[in-house]
């Protein structure tokens, strides 16, 4: 059974509102997709192309390694990463 609330009573969320935060605008107007690279293209407001930056990209290895020579499995594993 649902009960009412009361007209002068306030919901409990209401004292932790706050104003949105500040806008940030970005340089860029929209993003498509290059078909052949996969990767993003920027471009502003009148179609320009523009550049957003360098990121870096890794590229991570592991090997396992499992010996069982007293019929006692043991393995162990190594990993490597390269970042640029």
């Amino acid at each position: 059974m649902a009960t009412a609330v009361e007209p002068h009573m306030r919901p409990w969320g209401v004292d932790r509102l706050a104003p949105y935060p500040t806008v940030a605008r970005r340089p860029h107007a929209s993003v498509t997709l290059d078909p052949d690279t996969q990767l993003g293209i920027f471009t502003d407001h009148v179609g320009t192309v523009i550049e957003m930056g360098k990121h870096g990209t890794a590229r991570g290895t592991e090997t396992s390694t499992v010996t069982n020579s007293d019929s006692a499995p043991d393995q162990g594993h190594d990993q490597d990463s390269v970042q640029d």
